[in-house]
């Protein structure tokens, strides 16, 4: 698994550089997005459903959200929605 540090960047540079690093990943392979912006999560969700990944799991804590991401194995790299 790969692990993406976002902690402090605020939407939409946390789904942006996920998608570059999934863009890095074999289809099937996991990326964790450590982020702390509120709003991730909800941009996450879209991202994948769009995308053609699979939102694996996502931890929420007082100070950070951990997300975990299948890389699909799709093509299509969608531009990120914001909410």
């Amino acid at each position: 698994m790969i692990e993406l540090d976002a902690r402090g960047l605020k939407c939409p540079l946390p789904v942006l550089r996920a998608r570059k690093a999934l863009g890095a990943l074999s289809p099937g392979e996991h990326l964790l997005v450590l982020v702390t912006d509120q709003s991730a999560p909800k941009d996450f969700e879209l991202f994948c459903s769009e995308a053609g990944h699979r939102l694996i799991s996502q931890s929420v804590s007082a100070n950070e959200t951990k997300i975990v991401i299948c890389r699909g194995s799709s093509q299509s790299q969608a531009t990120p929605t914001k909410i």
